[in-house]
């Protein structure tokens, strides 16, 4: 049985558990980081030295980073379209998803700490104006790739890039800020929320 160490509010959990209800994996979660276990504490510190989630346990093998995770399991418990074998097909969806992990979040963190988490650290309203112009820049981004392939991110099938894109359009949708009308972005939050997956584990009230 996969164990899962992270509260399920975490969008890099989530990302994690949509993965594994895409490949239909049975898991058990545990409750680890804000209000819940410490990851601060020796036994997830001896799991991850970064003292953050998630972690997954599989057996005798350990592994942290959201992205690794999802990756590892879609080749462990291989459901081809997810994350292809085909060099260039594959490459591809490593791309986004390297994407999504450096450039997307980094534009997005500092708007989305104030104006969701209301963290007194990111009070800076310009920084906040140029994280949300930033985060804008990235979507628009994301929309001239979505009318290009008129479906998911890499092409017409569904792979892991939409997992952890999808679940960043959805904080995107979800933060009270000033957003441009994309609307290939729109078509494909609702050719997502067809997914069971994606309503339980990202469409479902989290940002």
């Amino acid at each position: 049985m996969l164990r899962i160490l992270g509260r399920a509010s975490s969008i890099n959990v989530r990302k994690v558990l949509w993965t594994c209800a895409e490949l239909n994996l049975p898991y058990e979660r545990e409750d680890w980081g804000t209000g819940f276990r410490s990851t601060a504490s020796a036994e997830f510190i001896a799991l991850n030295p970064n003292a953050m989630v998630p972690v997954l346990v599989d057996g005798d093998f350990v592994l942290w980073e959201s992205n690794a995770i999802c990756s590892y399991l879609a080749t462990q418990y291989p459901l081809d379209e997810l994350l292809p074998t085909r060099p260039r097909e594959r490459a591809l969806v490593e791309q986004w998803m390297g994407w999504q992990a450096t450039e997307l979040n980094n534009a997005w963190r500092y708007a989305f700490m104030a104006r969701v988490r209301s963290s007194p650290g990111h009070t800076d309203e310009s920084a906040i104006a140029l994280s949300e112009a930033q985060w804008n820049h990235g979507m628009a981004l994301l929309d001239r790739q979505l009318a290009h392939t008129g479906a998911f991110v890499t092409g017409a099938c569904f792979s892991l890039a939409d997992v952890v894109l999808g679940l960043s359009v959805n904080r995107w949708y979800l933060t009270p800020m000033q957003r441009p009308d994309l609307p290939a972005v729109a078509a494909y939050y609702e050719r997502l929320s067809e997914r069971p997956g994606f309503l339980l584990h990202g469409r479902n009230g989290e940002p």
